[in-house]
């Protein structure tokens, strides 16, 4: 017990260096195009503190010794990763989008003759996303007479794959979820005082989730996509990631297909094929 007392006050009480903090920062940069500013060291300690436990590793210089001298990325990359992402989600976030997607962009798409549909959450983090846009479909499908649709979620965190594939969540996550869907898609926990809920199977079986990096040169992502959301993470994005990021998105989208992004970014200044039908939505030329 001593001895675990005196590694986690050792842990508590180190600080990362500046050479190292550089180093991190160059690697989170290549490896996720995340921008890991001077500003953020702070945070960067508090988020690896977790990272030097569970390795048993008591000081971050050892850390960083350990990853680019004595080959520990090769083992580490996806927890270091997990651990300094940010995953900031809500059921229905941007309502605007939903709405647009509902009475918009679905039935422009069924006039234009498609009859299989595949939407894309880009960066899904736990899970409110897809499964908000999945609840959308659904409920187009029962109006339209059943087309035939699926969802990919994707995130660089497996973390939050693992929490969204569950579909498992505190009950007023969901309060932004409308009551009639509410009642359709969300279950309730049966043990008394569990304030938990639950996605039905049916709008979780219409949903593969799947880790993926958008750094990756090309995504691997099947047929091309009609509807991709891919929201509130090109702000941590340099122009130039962007840029890349936003071609390769367009490179999975079918003509006439349609892309959000966050209400915060901004396509302007990117050479793109693609024109701007609402706030912050855009449909592939």
């Amino acid at each position: 017990m001593g001895t675990v007392a005196v590694q986690e006050s050792q842990i508590i009480g180190d600080r990362i260096s500046t050479r190292n903090f550089e180093k991190l920062a160059r690697f989170i940069y290549d490896y996720s195009g995340i921008k890991m500013p001077s500003t953020k060291l702070t945070m960067l300690e508090g988020r690896l503190r977790r990272r030097l436990r569970a390795t048993n590793i008591t000081s971050f210089d050892d850390y960083c010794d350990f990853l680019f001298n004595h080959g520990g990325l090769e083992q580490e990359t996806v927890y270091l990763i997990d651990a300094v992402t940010t995953n900031k989600t809500d059921f229905f976030r941007e309502a605007k989008h939903f709405e647009f997607m509902q009475t918009v962009a679905l039935p422009a798409l069924m006039r234009a003759g498609h009859r299989r549909l595949r939407a894309w959450s880009a960066a899904c983090s736990t899970g409110a996303e897809p499964y908000s846009m999945a609840m959308v479909m659904e409920e187009f499908s029962e109006s339209e007479g059943r087309i035939d649709y699926a969802i990919l979620a994707t995130d660089l965190s497996t973390d939050v794959l693992q929490s969204a594939r569950s579909g498992i969540y505190a009950d007023d996550m969901v309060l932004p979820v409308p009551a009639e869907l509410k009642r359709k898609y969300v279950m309730t926990a049966k043990v008394p005082g569990r304030r938990e809920v639950r996605i039905t199977p049916r709008l979780r079986s219409t949903i593969g989730f799947g880790r993926l990096n958008l750094m990756d040169e090309k995504y691997q992502v099947g047929d091309a996509m009609h509807i991709i959301f891919c929201r509130n993470v090109l702000i941590y994005f340099d122009k130039q990631t962007q840029a890349g990021v936003l071609s390769r998105l367009c490179d999975c989208l079918v003509p006439g297909g349609y892309m959000f992004i966050g209400h915060s970014e901004s396509i302007t200044g990117f050479d793109l094929p693609l024109k701007q039908v609402s706030n912050t939505v855009f449909q592939r030329i």
